[in-house]
């Protein structure tokens, strides 16, 4: 008789951006969250959630300690998911303008596409995830442009993706920590626990 699967410790980037609100949907979800942020802070943990927040600041901030080299290598092999800016820096392009990623998920990313902070709206549509309507809050959002052949798209608005996954990567346009619905973060556990089972 085989013990049921322990907690997953998911560590959240807490440089900028509403890490809070990840952690508090992880605890709500069973996962023991810890808040990562030095590069040694990424040791041991099961999976890493990226945050919104402004994605040029978070650059400056893993510019510090070598933090972006050991993030680059770490969410090859890692599960990771990144949420608005989190999204950007996984993304292999970035657009409007172009900066400097993580190169990790076959993305091509256009910043604030949907204009400044008066332009964040809350929608509700269909995705592929079971159990009816997702409430998407989107807050100055990037759009995705294109998606690589390995890359599923989960969601869409007005026909770009807004969650998408390939692989132990995932990455959401909108803000899923601000909403109710935690079906977006137990889709994240559920990739860490089929990695984990995979090695």
């Amino acid at each position: 008789m085989t013990s049921a699967p322990g907690p997953l410790t998911i560590g959240v980037l807490a440089l900028q951006g509403a890490y809070d609100a990840h952690a508090r949907t992880l605890t709500a979800l069973g996962a023991i969250p810890r808040l990562v942020r030095v590069p040694q802070e990424l040791n041991g943990l099961d999976g890493l959630i990226m945050p919104g927040g402004e994605s040029t600041t978070m650059l400056k901030f893993l510019d510090r300690n070598g933090f972006f080299e050991v993030l680059q290598s770490y969410v090859k092999s890692t599960p990771t998911f990144g949420t608005c800016a989190g999204a950007i820096l996984l993304a292999t392009h970035v657009e409007s303008p172009t900066q400097r990623s993580l190169g990790a998920l076959d993305i091509t990313v256009e910043r604030n596409a949907y204009g400044r902070q008066i332009d964040s709206t809350i929608l509700t549509a269909e995705t592929v995830l079971p159990g009816g309507p997702l409430e998407m809050v989107f807050i100055r959002a990037p759009r995705i442009r294109l998606t690589g052949p390995g890359v599923e798209t989960l969601a869409t608005r007005d026909g770009f993706p807004t969650l998408v996954r390939s692989g132990h990567l995932l990455a959401a346009t909108f803000h899923p920590e601000l909403s109710h619905d935690s079906r977006v973060h137990q889709l994240f556990l559920d990739t860490v626990r089929q990695h984990k089972s995979a090695l």
